[in-house]
């Protein structure tokens, strides 16, 4: 089976971190994004990856390479030369995508982190008889989304109401798709949305169907959906009992702690807190509600709170972050300082207090 992953452009919602890496090269969880994406579609069945995107295909194809070769996959690049919307891209990549056997295949966008139910997925498609299939999710704010209306005895897609006044449904797209070859039929070779413009033709015709997930899911574009998407993800390492969650006495709640990092005594770690490679945390440090990327020095007697430290960034002593600050790579915090949120560019030193949000260039 293939796939292709919707990897976009310039991800500039997560910005500073993309400043430095390609979106889907951000750690979420201690390992690249597009890394528990991977992972999942082999589970599922899928050798061939072709990621569509515009922004920097050799530095992608570069990183992923080995963990290709690990996987057991084969990963290219499909550019675009200029937007294609989210539909394009699939006319762009048909030649990569269509095999002999004519196969279905998955379609990912590069931002959602959920369960993955992909084998359900595959099984539900086949059951169904389907040409397309998109994966939902029930939101409790329907109103901020896309709502996608179906008929709860067929399955069948019915309709799409972009971001309801009125109560229509509480299933949302959740980015994920099982295709037919023969839905590239729908779709032209020119900029196009195939929430707009192919999923409703295919509707029409009534070979779309929609599966319900019952699993956690998060559109994780944005740094505050970035730490809720977290919190959800690690919510689900602990419903399934694993074991790469901390029970270190210093842990509370769920807390992922990469085994290269190294944690000083007398400190208080949680909830929803992940600790990168080679992190060095040192005594009496509180940290909750955060994401401390690889390479990180947290100094004595520092609290981090509702935040994300880039890679290789340094916290110092009895300082204080809080309030979704989100720092690039190699930012230096200088002791005792407070920092109130806001964004730091890669390669700044912090030297006063930061009373307010705002953009540190």
């Amino acid at each position: 089976m293939k796939a292709l992953i919707l990897v976009g452009g310039f991800g500039t919602r997560l910005r500073p971190l993309t400043l430095s890496v390609p979106k889907p090269l951000v750690d979420f969880a201690n390992k690249p994004l597009i890394l528990h994406q991977l992972e999942a579609l082999k589970e599922a069945g899928v050798t061939e990856v072709v990621l569509a995107l515009n922004y920097q295909p050799q530095v992608l194809l570069s990183y992923l390479e080995e963990y290709g070769l690990k996987l057991g996959m084969t990963i290219s690049c499909s550019q675009e030369t200029e937007p294609m919307g989210t539909a394009g891209p699939l006319a762009l990549a048909r030649d990569k995508l269509v095999d002999d056997a004519g196969s279905p295949f998955f379609v990912l966008n590069s931002d959602v982190i959920c369960d993955y139910p992909l084998k359900e997925m595959l099984a539900y498609h086949q059951e169904k008889g389907a040409e397309g299939t998109i994966m939902v999710t029930k939101v409790e704010e329907p109103s901020k989304y896309g709502v996608v209306v179906i008929d709860e005895q067929t399955g069948h897609v019915d309709n799409f109401v972009e971001k309801p006044q009125g109560f229509v449904g509480n299933k949302v797209n959740a980015g994920i798709y099982l295709f037919n070859p023969s839905v590239l039929d729908y779709i032209e070779l020119r900029p196009t949305s195939i929430e707009k413009e192919v999923f409703p033709l295919i509707a029409k015709d009534k070979k779309l169907f929609a599966m319900v997930s019952s699993g956690f899911w998060m559109d994780i574009g944005s740094p505050k959906d970035f730490m809720l998407g977290l919190g959800l993800y690690l919510g689900s390492l602990r419903k399934k009992g694993s074991a790469l969650l901390s029970d270190a006495p210093e842990c509370f709640g769920n807390v992922l702690i990469d085994p290269t990092a190294t944690i000083g005594a007398g400190c208080r770690l949680g909830p929803n807190v992940t600790i990168g490679p080679g992190c060095v945390i040192e005594a009496g440090v509180r940290i909750s509600k955060s994401a401390i990327l690889h390479g990180v020095r947290v100094k004595s007697h520092a609290c981090i709170t509702g935040s994300i430290i880039g890679w290789k960034s340094v916290i110092g002593k009895w300082a204080r972050v809080e309030n979704m600050a989100v720092l690039g790579e190699d930012v230096k915090i200088l002791d005792e300082l407070y920092l109130n949120g806001g964004i730091v560019l890669p390669h700044k030193e912090i030297i006063t207090d930061v009373m307010q949000p705002q953009i540190i260039m």
